[in-house]
C-alpha cells in the first residue's frame, strides 16, 4: 500500500473520552415498560464524511414501533 501511496482510514484514539468535570445524568428510562407508540423518541446525529467536508443525518425514531418519524440530511449542524 505505502508504494501505491495508500494508506488506511480510521478513528482517532480517545475520541469519546468523558472530562472529568462534567455530570454524568441519571438513565431516566430504567424500569420504564415502553409498550405504545408516541411514548418515547429517540434522536441521533450521524457523520458522514465526504470527498469535501461531512454530510449530517439527523434521524428521530419512536422506540416503541421502530420506525423512523422524521429525517434530515445537512452540510451544517
Amino acid at each position: 500500500m505505502k508504494k501505491l501511496g495508500l494508506w488506511a482510514v480510521g478513528p482517532k484514539p480517545d475520541t469519546s473520552k468523558p472530562h472529568p468535570e462534567h455530570k454524568v445524568y441519571p438513565y431516566l428510562l430504567r424500569g420504564l415498560e415502553i409498550s405504545r407508540p408516541d411514548h418515547v423518541w429517540a434522536t441521533d446525529i450521524t457523520y458522514i464524511r465526504m470527498r469535501r467536508g461531512f454530510l449530517y443525518l439527523c434521524a428521530i425514531m419512536d422506540w416503541a414501533t421502530r420506525k423512523v418519524l422524521s429525517w434530515r440530511l445537512s452540510n451544517t449542524l
